[in-house]
């Protein structure tokens, strides 16, 4: 048996990215960013834009912050103006004796819900898992809670015993796998259970032969969630999107910004790791973090119909390779450009910084045919 939904041999992604600057540095003597500023989310209101960064403290306690966006007189980001805090963790399942906290939020804006909807992951006392909040005016957050994941018989396996991270929501009901309108959810589940619980080994589920972390997705069927917005937190129908293909992906993927709508598809901009990884440490100092693109099928979001072969972005600049985890570029955040010249791009810098580039289209030989 195969998992569902993988997708073979993908057309190439016709995107580039381009950086534009630093948007965000650590304060000098602010406890709560001690250890750094990284991977935001974003959300656009009225004229405004807002960034909700990961800041981390001493002891690697991480809290999301709130920010206005700082434009120059070109319509670039430049930087940011703080506006306190959006989450602190407060609830069990985001406290734990070592660290942890809320970390690495995605913000999507559902107009059918009324509300910003953002994912986070929440490192508890059994790891990271996904937590999940909404807001009507992106100033007061209301926790609809950890989300959960209906057993799949054909799977054998319960996704919801796994640790999981890098999850981003789409804007917008989509065809789920039993023809209802759903709202679906990118993830990665990470099989290795002896992170938490030694010699546990991975039980994989069934279909799936290779150990590494992949993107997967899950519904939530929309009638459910229109009902009842704490239904956003219970899916099902998971299946497999993708793995890792290419060497600068090699030891795992996983979604970086929510998903935008273009003339294919849906495109999400993912980040890969490659290098060595050192089993049971958290911080990694020899894993290489770089940004690719994939675009899915707006008929079926778990086909992948392109994929770029090489990275869009990776570690160069000194900011990128030297840093609280050095050699990461780590793509969350997407908003139009507010000169109308493609999308900004939000991305955390060797776990350190937040980096901004534009991502534009690259014509192709077709667009000179029409």
């Amino acid at each position: 048996m195969s998992a569902p939904g993988v997708a073979r041999s993908p057309g190439a992604v016709p995107f580039r990215l381009e950086r534009r600057g630093i948007v965000m540095t650590p304060l000098e003597g602010e406890p709560t960013e001690a250890w750094g500023v990284l991977n935001p989310a974003t959300a656009r209101r009225e004229q405004d834009t807002f960034l909700f960064a990961r800041l981390v403290a001493e002891g690697n306690v991480s809290r999301i912050g709130r920010a206005r966006v700082v434009f120059d007189g070109d319509g670039s980001p430049v930087g940011v103006e703080r506006l306190g805090m959006a989450l602190e963790p407060d609830e069990a399942w985001e406290l734990h004796a070592g660290g942890g906290g809320v970390e690495d939020p995605r913000i999507t804006h559902i107009p059918r819900l009324g509300r910003w909807v953002m994912t986070y992951t929440a490192y508890g006392p059994l790891g990271p898992r996904i937590g999940i909040a909404a807001s009507a005016d992106l100033e007061h957050w209301e926790r609809l809670g950890p989300a959960s994941f209906r057993y799949q018989a054909a799977l054998r396996t319960d996704l919801g015993m796994y640790h999981n991270k890098d999850a981003v929501l789409f804007p917008e009901p989509v065809p789920g796998p039993d023809g209802r309108p759903a709202y679906a959810m990118l993830h990665r589940p990470i099989w290795d259970l002896s992170l938490f619980l030694p010699g546990a080994g991975e039980p994989l589920p069934d279909g799936v032969e290779d150990p590494r972390p992949g993107i997967w997705i899950s519904y939530a069927p929309a009638a459910a969630v229109e009902q009842d917005l704490g239904a956003i937190t219970r899916f099902e129908q998971h299946r497999l999107v993708a793995m890792p293909e290419r060497d600068w992906e090699a030891l795992k993927i996983g979604a970086g910004t929510p998903p935008i709508r273009v003339d294919q598809g849906w495109l999400v901009l993912y980040h890969g790791a490659s290098g060595r990884l050192i089993p049971g440490l958290d911080l990694q100092p020899h894993v290489r973090y770089s940004a690719g693109a994939l675009i899915l099928d707006p008929l079926d979001v778990s086909r992948v119909i392109a994929r770029s072969p090489d990275p869009l972005l990776e570690p160069e600049l000194p900011e990128e390779v030297a840093g609280t985890v050095g050699n990461v570029v780590f793509p969350t955040a997407i908003e139009p450009a507010a000169d109308g010249t493609g999308h900004d791009v939000y991305y955390g810098m060797a776990d350190c910084r937040i980096g901004v580039a534009r991502l534009t289209r690259i014509p192709v030989e077709n667009d000179a045919q029409e």
